[in-house]
C-alpha cells in the first residue's frame, strides 16, 4: 500500500519550468529597431511567469497532499508491524 501511494503520487507530479527573461539589447538603436519583438517578448514572459507561479502553487498543494497521504500510510504500516 505504501508503495502504491508513493508511486501514484510521484507520477502525478508536474514539472514547472520557469520562462526565460526577455533579452533587451544594450544598444539603444537596436532596441528601437526591434521594439515590437521585444515588447511581445515581455508580454509573453509576463503571461508565462504567471502560469509558472500557478504551476508552482498547484505543485506545492499536490506535494503537501502526497506527503500527508504517505505519512498516514506510514502510520498504518507502523501499527501493522508493532507487536
Amino acid at each position: 500500500m505504501f508503495f502504491l501511494v508513493f508511486f501514484a503520487g510521484s507520477a502525478a507530479a508536474e514539472s514547472c519550468l520557469a520562462p526565460q527573461p526577455p533579452f533587451v539589447p544594450g544598444d539603444p538603436q537596436a532596441a528601437r529597431e526591434y521594439r515590437d519583438i521585444i515588447r511581445s517578448d515581455f508580454e509573453v514572459y509576463i503571461r508565462d511567469i504567471e502560469a509558472y507561479f500557478r504551476c508552482l502553487d498547484d505543485e506545492r498543494a499536490r506535494a503537501f497532499k502526497e506527503a500527508r497521504e504517505v505519512s498516514e500510510a506510514y502510520g498504518r504500516f507502523l501499527k501493522v508491524i508493532e507487536p
